[in-house]
C-alpha cells in the first residue's frame, strides 16, 4: 500500500510570502488601475492614471495596500498554494490525471477556498478604498479606512463587507483554474522548442514565459470581475438594497453594452500575468527550495 503523502504546511508560508511580494511590487498599482476603470466604465486608462496620481502621487497607486491588500495577500496566498498543491498532487498521483488537468483542478479548489474563507471582505474593502475618493477630490471629508469598515459593519453587518463574494468566487475559480491549467499546458510546447523531456525541469525564464501565457489568457473571465467591482464599489456598500449578480449585470448591459463587461481588461492582464508569475512560476521554484 503506497505511503500517504504528508501535507506540506510550509506551503502556507510560501504562498503568503509570494503573494505579499506580488501585491507590494507591481500588483497593487495595476489592481487600482483596473478597479478604477471597471468602476468608472467611461474612463480611459490615462484618466485612471491621473485620478490615482491626484490622490497622492505614487501613494495613490498603492491605495488600499495597507491593511486590506496585505491582509488579503497573506491569507489568500497561503490558502491558494496549500489547497491547489494538495489537489494537484492527488489528482495526478492518486487518480492518474494529466499535469494540466491536475493543475486546473488545483486552481478550482484553491480559488474557491480563498474566496469564501478570506477574499469576500478584503476585496470589498479594497474596492471601497479606490472608489470612495471622489468625495475627497471634490473637497469633502472622507472617513478613514477602519472608520469606513466599522461603519459598514454597524449598518449592514458582516454581509455588508461581503457583498459580491459569489462574483469573487466565480472570478477566482475560473481565473486560477485557467492560470494554472494554461500555464502547465504552455510548458508542453516550451519543452518541445527547448528539446526537453517531461522529466526535465524548466529554468526560471521558461517558467516565467509559461506563467505569462497562462495569466494573460485567464482574463477571458473579465465580466465576473466587472460585476464584482460594481457590487463592491462604495455606492453598493452604502446602498440599502442588496445588489445581486444578475441585477448588476443588467445595469452594466444597459449602461455600456457588451464593452462594459470588459472594461479594465488591459491592466487586469498585467495583474493576472504578474500574479501567475509570482504564484505559479516563482512559487514552484520557492517550493522546491523549501523541499530541499
Amino acid at each position: 500500500m503506497p505511503q500517504r503523502k504528508q501535507i506540506s504546511w510550509r506551503n502556507l508560508l510560501v504562498g503568503a510570502g509570494m503573494n505579499i511580494f506580488q501585491v507590494t511590487s507591481l500588483g497593487q498599482p495595476m489592481e487600482n488601475m483596473k478597479t478604477y476603470v471597471s468602476a468608472n466604465r467611461n474612463a480611459t486608462l490615462g484618466e485612471a492614471g491621473r485620478a490615482l496620481l491626484a490622490r497622492g502621487l505614487i501613494r495613490g497607486f498603492y491605495q488600499g495596500l495597507i491593511p486590506w491588500a496585505w491582509l488579503e495577500a497573506s491569507t489568500k496566498g497561503a490558502i491558494l498554494i496549500l489547497t491547489s498543491t494538495e489537489v494537484s498532487y492527488h489528482s495526478t498521483h492518486s487518480f492518474g490525471l494529466g499535469p494540466a488537468v491536475g493543475a486546473t483542478l488545483g486552481g478550482v479548489a484553491g480559488g474557491a477556498a480563498q474566496s469564501y474563507l478570506t477574499m469576500g471582505m478584503t476585496t470589498c474593502m479594497k474596492t471601497v478604498e479606490v472608489t470612495r475618493s471622489k468625495t475627497a477630490m471634490a473637497g469633502g471629508k472622507v472617513p478613514g479606512t477602519l472608520e469606513t469598515f466599522f461603519g459598514i459593519i454597524r449598518t449592514q453587518g458582516i454581509r455588508g463587507v461581503n457583498k459580491g463574494v459569489n462574483a469573487v468566487a466565480l472570478r477566482q475559480i475560473t481565473g486560477w483554474a485557467s492560470r494554472m491549467g494554461i500555464s502547465k499546458a504552455a510548458e508542453i510546447p516550451i519543452r518541445k522548442l527547448r528539446g526537453k523531456s517531461e522529466s526535465d525541469k524548466l529554468v526560471i525564464g521558461e517558467k516565467i514565459v509559461a506563467s505569462t501565457i497562462g495569466g494573460a489568457l485567464s482574463c477571458w473571465n473579465q465580466p465576473f470581475e466587472v460585476i464584482r467591482v460594481d457590487m463592491q464599489a462604495v455606492k453598493a456598500t452604502q446602498s440599502a438594497t442588496k445588489p445581486t449578480m444578475l441585477s448588476t449585470a443588467r445595469l452594466i448591459w444597459q449602461d455600456n453594452g457588451l464593452r462594459g463587461f470588459f472594461r479594465g481588461v488591459v491592466p487586469r492582464i498585467g495583474v493576472a500575468s504578474w500574479a501567475t508569475i509570482c504564484m505559479v512560476g516563482l512559487g514552484d521554484t520557492v517550493r522546491e527550495c523549501f523541499a530541499r
